[in-house]
């Protein structure tokens, strides 16, 4: 047994394992994020994360919240991991996102405010359990920028674009399956009704959250192939928009037989789930055929294997 830095480490084979001082430590450290960040994701939710633009911020949390439970999970119970503690380099880390914090809270600035969290958490991760755990959770941290407000610059420059080509995706599909359909810009005509492609619906938002969740499904399933986990990587922004597409025209499908009021009301915010719904059953979908693809690529090679053997 030796001590390193204060912590209590028991060697055995390849395994360090942390002992601490029980739970007290952790309590602590907890309590201390509640105070620092719990007032931060309050005024979140009564600002940003109440529009629309932000509204996938509580869900990326939440979500990090159980990815480091998960993977912490199965970082204690891999005797492989070493747990040796580097604090040149986390106390460094942890006091830059600490001077990021007290700038964004004095000054308002949720970029830096709400992005604080992520050097603080590395700085702590480094502190107590080190450089190989910090990979180990390496995407938890990569999964919690998604939940860091973007200026409202880099939003209006990044939702313009994607909605002109939501917009075109929409139009095109209605008028294949035989609706009056006309567009001018963001502007889509069905029938009598005009609709316009807001912000909302030009998938910035679920194209963020969209693609933390599919990046997530892949970390989670952890496919062997890496081709495999490269291909649905890059089906994922195709997916996200295919998703956003649908959302648009079923929005204009309502529009178009139950009138506007249906449209805006209560049905606009079911067609956001119908979009998650189309692209989780899209991600599923895309990864079943692959594995489809390479079952019967192997059963190719198999056969050849044993025609060339006989």
């Amino acid at each position: 047994m030796i001590s390193v830095d204060g912590v209590t480490m028991r060697n055995g084979g390849n395994r360090s394992r942390y002992e601490g001082g029980g739970l007290f430590p952790w309590l602590l450290i907890l309590l201390g994020f509640g105070a620092t960040y719990l007032p931060t994701f309050i005024d979140l939710s009564r600002t940003l994360w109440s529009t629309d633009q932000n509204a996938h911020g509580p869900i990326v949390l939440a979500v990090a919240i159980w990815f480091f439970y998960f993977k912490g999970r199965l970082i204690s119970a891999d005797p492989d991991v070493k747990i040796s503690p580097a604090p040149l380099l986390g106390w460094p880390v942890l006091l830059v996102g600490l001077l990021l914090y007290v700038v964004g809270r004095s000054q308002e600035f949720y970029l830096f405010e709400a992005g604080s969290l992520i050097p603080v958490l590395v700085g702590v991760v480094l502190l107590f359990f080190g450089t190989q755990v910090l990979r180990r959770l390496w995407f938890a941290f990569f999964f919690l920028f998604f939940m860091v407000p973007l200026p409202g610059s880099v939003i209006d420059a990044m939702t313009q674009p994607m909605k002109v080509a939501v917009s075109w995706g929409s139009e095109h599909l209605l008028y294949a399956l035989g609706y009056p359909i006309a567009r001018n810009g963001v502007v889509l005509m069905v029938g009598q009704y005009q609709l316009l492609v807001a912000d909302a619906c030009a998938g910035l938002n679920s194209l963020f959250t969209l693609e933390a969740l599919g990046l997530l499904y892949l970390n989670v399933v952890r496919h062997e192939s890496m081709k495999r986990n490269a291909v649905l990587a890059a089906l994922i922004v195709p997916i996200s928009f295919t998703s956003n597409v649908i959302r648009v025209v079923t929005l204009a499908l309502i529009t178009y037989y139950l009138g506007d009021e249906a449209g805006q009301g209560f049905l606009h915010g079911f067609s956001g789930m119908v979009l998650f719904i189309t692209a989780l059953l899209l991600i599923i979908g895309v990864d079943s055929l692959l594995q489809v693809i390479m079952d019967y690529r192997k059963r190719r090679q198999a056969l050849n294997q044993s025609r060339a053997a006989t």
